[in-house]
């Protein structure tokens, strides 16, 4: 599966999203207005591995096994502790797969008399570096995260760093062997976010008063990384960041600034134009209230803020010309699992990508749903397709109503009746999926999802319906329908 994702990825193919390998599978996002179905399969059957495929590089990895659950591990096999690390070190692995977070390796196998099972109860924080096994997988955190793997010790060497060229440690295909280091090894520090605002743009327009409560640059997405265990990012509601930067005579993708829950306060350093979408903010100009989904301009010295409107979750903020940003692989986006730029900080400047002069008058454009769903009190109807190709959708969920506990940019998690639940083998999944965990209540995977899940499938929403589901607050009601009934 590595081999032939990467190949399909060099293949040159127009409309090609992702490739993500999984110990089974390959999950393949694509275009089909630019890449049909039939050519994309057509490639798939037709490609042939080469003589080397496959091989990958061997790759050493320094370790000090001195992990929290190291003494748990030697009582699971009857050796001892220095035996557990002599065993494990020992053992050639296979990397099948990057995912959970940036660069978190899937390793096999373990040897069988370390091979403990789950954590009953996940750590809420595992450090960053532990290395760790989970039945016959071994894998590396790379970030502090939260993990129910067990944990034999800690590298000594970063198996991501965005700092660093290459950033990944390995890759799907290579080969690793652990080199047992004496203890005491001083720890390896957390990796440092990479900045991708600069510090001194080129043509400053905004600075920050108040950063607001989670303020992140996003442009449309970071594609074809999903195999570096990479998120999608992106903006949630993709409809309201579009016509944020159309209002603006923007390009669609243009980077900007998507708001949660409370908004910054800027200066304007310059005449500007500004656009706000969505549902959540309500922008205001020196304390006056802009109307939604509008473009104005600001005049030096004005001051920008926002307030709740309690109709919506996001807003948009575009600036004309668009935010001036650096790139990772590719994409502006805030990654903040990944250590891929950061929230908005107190005095920092914003700067447009190009000069432009401000807009003659204000423009504004009200979506045809934004209307509706301000007058509509019925259930969220959320149609549901299949996972996968040849996947049917969970026919439990079709009918049923849910209410939204909470959601945040990785997913929606719903409240209401349970559906059969359970694990699989883990593999990639598209935004939208209906994951359905062994609790039985299921969850909306959004942008910010592991590229690997291993959680039962209940089919995927709409991607049409999406935009009306990261807007809607807390409690609101959500009801499966088939695809067709809307």
């Amino acid at each position: 599966m590595p081999a032939q994702a990467a190949a399909l990825l060099s293949s040159g193919l127009p409309g090609l999203l992702d490739a993500v390998p999984a110990y089974g599978s390959l999950y393949v996002e694509f275009d089909e207005q630019a890449l049909p179905l039939d050519t994309l399969t057509g490639w798939l059957a037709g490609w042939t591995p080469s003589g080397n495929a496959g091989a990958g590089r061997l790759v050493d990895i320094p370790v000090c096994y001195d992990g929290e659950d190291l003494a748990a591990a030697a009582e699971f096999s009857g050796l001892s502790t220095e035996q557990v690390a002599q065993r494990h070190s020992e053992q050639t692995y296979r990397v099948r797969a990057l995912g959970f977070v940036a660069g978190f390796p899937f390793m096999e196998t373990t040897p069988p008399e370390l091979q403990l099972p789950r954590r009953a109860a996940p750590r809420a924080q595992v450090p960053p570096h532990s290395l760790a096994v989970a039945g016959a997988q071994t894998g590396i955190y790379p970030v502090a995260a939260p993990g129910g793997w067990n944990l034999l010790g800690r590298t000594l060497q970063a198996a991501y760093d965005p700092h660093r060229e290459p950033p990944f440690l390995v890759q799907p295909g290579d080969r690793v062997r652990f080199v047992a280091q004496p203890a005491g090894a001083p720890l390896l520090p957390p990796v440092q976010p990479l900045d991708l605002l600069p510090e001194h743009p080129q043509w400053p327009a905004l600075q920050v008063g108040q950063p607001g409560a989670l303020s992140l640059v996003m442009d449309r997405g970071r594609f074809r990384a999903g195999r570096f265990g990479l998120v999608r990012s992106g903006p949630l509601d993709p409809e309201a960041a579009a016509l944020a930067n159309d209002l603006l005579g923007n390009r669609p993708d243009a980077p900007l600034l998507e708001l949660h829950l409370r908004g910054p306060e800027l200066e304007a350093l310059r005449a500007c134009s500004l656009a706000v979408t969505g549902l959540g903010l309500t922008a205001l100009v020196n304390g006056q209230p802009q109307p939604p989904y509008s473009a104005f301009t600001v005049q030096p010295g004005q001051r920008v803020s926002f307030r709740p409107s309690g109709r919506g979750r996001v807003t948009y903020l575009a600036l004309q010309g668009g935010l001036e940003t650096g790139t990772f692989m590719g994409s502006a986006s805030t990654d903040l699992k990944g250590g891929l730029g950061r929230p908005l900080r107190r005095g920092q400047l914003l700067g447009s990508a190009q000069p432009a002069a401000p807009l003659r008058c204000e423009r504004q454009f009200l979506p045809w749903w934004v209307r509706r769903m301000e007058a509509a009190q019925e259930p969220l109807q959320l149609r549901l397709l299949p996972a996968a190709a040849g996947e049917a959708t969970e026919s439990a969920l079709l009918g049923q109503v849910y209410r939204i506990r909470d959601l945040d940019r990785m997913g929606a998690r719903l409240g209401g009746p349970t559906v059969p639940g359970g694990e699989i083998t883990s593999e990639g999944s598209p935004v939208g999926t209906v994951q359905l965990p062994p609790g039985g209540q299921p969850i909306i995977l959004l942008n910010d999802k592991g590229t690997l899940g291993g959680y039962r499938r209940g089919g995927r929403v709409h991607p049409d319906d999406l935009p009306r589901l990261v807007q809607s607050l807390p409690g609101r009601e959500v009801r499966f329908v088939a695809d067709g009934i809307f």
